[in-house]
């Protein structure tokens, strides 16, 4: 409970910081920066060469693929029936289709279920979800604005990821035995900064426009990203005989507010900016409360 505590207030004092403080401009930015080229490669560095290897790992990183995938073709199919632009149903896509499986997914299943649990957030995050907004979501965002998708700018943005190299360098690391504990030792302290920094950070970016006119694609949007597509990720994990906690961390991975950088894509590709926005700050507070009643319901 303590931990949960500590996401919400990192959350709102964000959201309060940017309201009333008057922050420095760019400080938002600043603090993504840290979080996602030295923070978030910290922890990777310090996980993976952890992390035992098995079979079961498949389904933390198929759940993002599921998600993104059947919000594609649900949202492609009910965009066409009832005559949706193709700006709304590529933001549609983008926003549901992937989840924010690092700044919010991180400090969630940490909170939840310890280290060994945020081992397995990683794994989903890093050959699941950034796989997909590296590639597929390129693809999407290009296809429905009307642009062409370029492979070099695929590859670029996957092999030039600081977190994706640390993915590789961690993966090394454990074939060869694990860090020295004087490296262990300085990794943990750096990686820890990303929970309170990365949910400070998502309170001052925190933004919920106007929902007029827009309430019912909101709810179908996150009725998919929070509850239906987790559900299917379930079904699979229990039709393929997994439990315990790789299956508790795929589904929760799985159920995570939408991405942050999902709704940026969204932006640089002129896409449906204000029903991007709406619905990635609706999720975030939604899945602060779906995402641990979820658990509950997976080990209670």
């Amino acid at each position: 409970m303590g931990a949960l505590l500590l996401l919400f207030a990192c959350l709102l004092l964000g959201v309060a910081i940017a309201r009333w403080a008057h922050p420095p401009e760019g400080m938002a930015r600043a603090l993504n920066w840290w979080v996602l080229y030295v923070a978030l490669p910290a922890i990777v560095l310090e996980l993976i060469p952890k992390l035992h290897f098995q079979a079961a790992l498949w389904f933390p990183i198929a759940a993002s693929w599921l998600v993104f995938f059947g919000a594609w073709a649900l949202f492609e199919g009910i965009g066409r029936w009832r005559g949706w632009s193709r700006a709304r149903i590529g933001t549609l896509v983008l926003v549901c289709g992937l989840g924010n499986t690092s700044f919010m997914g991180y400090p969630l299943v940490h909170a939840l279920h310890g280290e060994e649990g945020l081992k397995l957030a990683v794994v989903a995050d890093q050959l699941g979800t950034f796989p997909l907004l590296a590639s597929a979501a390129i693809v999407v965002a290009s296809l429905y604005a009307g642009r062409k998708p370029r492979a070099h700018h695929v590859l670029r943005k996957i092999f030039t990821f600081p977190a994706f190299l640390a993915l590789l360098a961690g993966m090394v690391v454990g074939q060869l035995g694990g860090w020295p504990s004087v490296v262990d030792e300085m990794l943990s302290p750096i990686g820890a900064t990303l929970t309170p920094l990365a949910l400070f950070a998502v309170g001052m970016q925190f933004h919920l426009g106007g929902v007029r006119g827009q309430a019912g694609v909101m709810a179908g949007g996150l009725g998919w990203k929070l509850l239906a597509g987790p559900l299917l990720c379930l079904a699979l994990g229990l039709a393929t005989g997994l439990h315990g906690l790789v299956l508790t961390v795929g589904v929760l991975e799985a159920a995570m507010a939408p991405m942050i950088s999902a709704a940026i894509l969204v932006s640089e590709y002129e896409l449906d900016t204000d029903l991007a926005n709406s619905i990635l700050g609706l999720g975030i507070v939604l899945s602060l409360l779906t995402v641990p009643l979820g658990d509950w319901l997976l080990t209670g």
